[in-house]
């Protein structure tokens, strides 16, 4: 497989079927840190230096997310970044979020 970052989000139009856990677990070796909660959706918290850093990196996440058309949750205090991720018209996951989440860990250096 070629490495998940390098790949694009694609649209889900609803009527998919979500990811089973095999998925899930297929893919979650392809990204670092990332835990599937309930194989629903992954959760991911960065710690970082200060509040300015976790508003970059945030900041960061939101120009990857509205470039790939893909947006997640972002949760963010002084010193965290959390980010949580699943495609809403399924509810349930598939290769997009996991191709998100290691776009993220490529943008904050954790990949």
């Amino acid at each position: 497989m070629s490495d998940l970052a390098d790949q694009h989000c694609v649209s889900c139009r609803g009527g998919e079927p979500a990811f089973e856990r095999e998925d899930v677990l297929r893919f979650l070796k392809e990204i670092d840190g990332w835990e599937a909660v309930d194989d629903h959706h992954l959760v991911k918290r960065w710690e970082v230096g200060d509040f300015a850093e976790a508003m970059t990196l945030a900041h960061r996440f939101g120009e990857i997310s509205e470039e790939q058309g893909h947006h997640p949750v972002l949760s963010l205090s002084w010193g965290w970044v959390q980010v949580k991720i699943w495609t809403h018209k399924i509810d349930g996951l598939t290769v997009s979020d996991f191709v998100l989440a290691a776009r993220f860990d490529r943008a904050a250096g954790t990949r």
